[in-house]
């Protein structure tokens, strides 16, 4: 059976200086990998960590489903408004699995399911812009926010509010609406029973950056036509998996002490995920916030004050062999880069053989963009090993849901790991809290005593 596959062999010192020596996957890593699993699993039994159970989750897929076919019926425009792991991963499960320019396509290309448009960002001219391009009889909001209560979103939400009931009868708006938040508090919870707008639950111990694999990302997914099914299906299978405490057997695990002994003992605390297919791109840029926001931390478990965590780097091949190679070939010896590549693209593109007297053209002909894709992630793996660059490459069969649950399975169990590993709570973020409070009261919120900033020293200015 096709699955997912991990070549790690320009990490290991047998093929790169500096590598890791591959008798320790054997030895001390072993141990302290089988010590990381077995925290995770301590911690999986008490319900910490509810993104290990969504694969099984059938029950809330099948209230998902029948949600999704009753708005692709009726609407032709689908919105998400989410920020952070409320719109990243319907974002990565969008791009990779609806592929390229489905918003441009017709009825008849999108087999007439609807469009689908994922705003994060509160800036006004992007919003405003997507708006006008809509008509609110037809658009419907897919409101994403755990806590009920996400400054951005929820200012979004108010203006979307106001947009529909400008097009629509208001006692007609609240159609237009879903909400997928706590199963119990919050003010979208509280709107939504008061106002009998469907919602959807995100389970009250899946954190927003696990939460791809849960109504956050399955709805809108299922809603133009991805099946969440296979998705689960191919999340099961990474899950069990990665059942095992044995190293050498755990591709999740692998990465996690790979990536965390390049931190910790190699001084290379920048991870530079990198795939090769556009379609995958969103997927470095999810993974982004989920290695960053959970191994980045000032306390460990322990409460020993101690700033830890490695920096996500989100990349795309071979575009960025012309923006980044420069510095990861000959910059600071401080990065690690895993590539994702793909064995069966779905489509290629013979290159016609022409302009034969012009050696800088001739070579191509005969070949394929899909071929060429291919050697320039070898060349580019094999240019970095040659100077002493560590890199790994992860490889999926095809970019389907099957793979892509594998794929998103696997980056999440190997941040928990990873964060056994470094000994801080990979599931907080208590760093992003006080921003929040600021912009809370920066902005009248009630009970809070509008904050003082420093003044900006004018010397500085020009």
């Amino acid at each position: 059976m096709d699955r997912l596959r991990f070549d790690f062999g320009n990490l290991m010192a047998e093929r790169v200086e500096n590598g890791v020596a591959s008798e320790r996957l054997e030895t001390d890593l072993a141990v302290r990998f089988r010590e990381a699993h077995e925290a995770v699993e301590a911690r999986r039994a008490t319900g910490d960590l509810g993104f290990l159970d969504l694969p099984y989750a059938t029950e809330t897929v099948d209230q998902v489903v029948g949600i999704a076919d009753g708005y692709a019926q009726w609407f032709e425009d689908v919105v998400v408004l989410g920020i952070g792991g409320s719109g990243l991963g319907a974002a990565a499960l969008k791009e990779a699995l609806l592929g390229p320019f489905w918003n441009s396509r017709d009825d008849e290309g999108r087999d007439h399911f609807p469009r689908l448009h994922i705003v994060d960002n509160p800036d006004p001219f992007t919003y405003s812009a997507l708006l006008s391009q809509l008509d609110p009889a037809r658009t419907m909001f897919n409101v994403v926010s755990k806590s009920g209560s996400t400054t951005e979103t929820m200012a979004q939400y108010l203006v979307a509010r106001e947009w529909v009931e400008s097009g629509v009868d208001p006692d007609k708006a609240r159609g237009h609406f879903l909400f997928t938040t706590d199963p119990e508090h919050g003010a979208l919870r509280q709107i939504g029973e008061a106002e009998e707008i469907p919602m959807l639950p995100v389970p009250s111990n899946v954190g927003g950056r696990f939460s791809v694999l849960s109504p956050v990302g399955l709805l809108p997914a299922a809603a133009c036509g991805i099946d969440p099914r296979a998705l689960l299906q191919g999340a099961a299978e990474m899950e069990q998996r990665c059942a095992t405490g044995a190293l050498s057997e755990n591709p999740a695990g692998l990465l996690a002490v790979l990536l965390h002994q390049a931190d910790t003992e190699q001084a290379r605390p920048i991870h530079v995920l990198m795939p090769y297919a556009d379609r995958l791109a969103p997927v470095a840029r999810w993974f982004q916030q989920l290695w960053a926001e959970s191994l980045g931390k000032a306390v460990t478990m322990s409460g020993e004050y101690r700033n830890t965590g490695p920096t996500p780097v989100a990349a795309l091949g071979a575009t960025d062999q012309h923006s980044m190679l420069q510095l990861l070939m000959e910059g600071p010896q401080d990065k690690v880069v895993i590539f994702v590549c793909v064995d069966d693209v779905g489509v290629d593109m013979p290159i016609p053989e022409r302009h034969p007297g012009i050696s800088a053209l001739s070579y191509l002909g005969g070949h394929s963009l899909g071929e060429l894709l291919s050697v320039e992630h070898a060349a580019t793996a094999e240019a970095l090993r040659r100077v002493g660059r560590p890199n790994a490459t992860f490889t999926v069969p095809r970019v389907d849901a099957q793979s892509l649950g594998e794929l998103l399975m696997l980056l999440q169990l190997a941040t928990v790991y990873a964060g056994a590993l470094y000994g801080v709570d990979p599931m907080d973020q208590p760093g992003v809290e006080l921003g929040k409070r600021l912009t809370y009261g920066l902005m009248g919120g009630a009970g809070a005593d509008r904050p003082e900033l420093e003044e900006s020293d004018s010397r500085w200015v020009r």
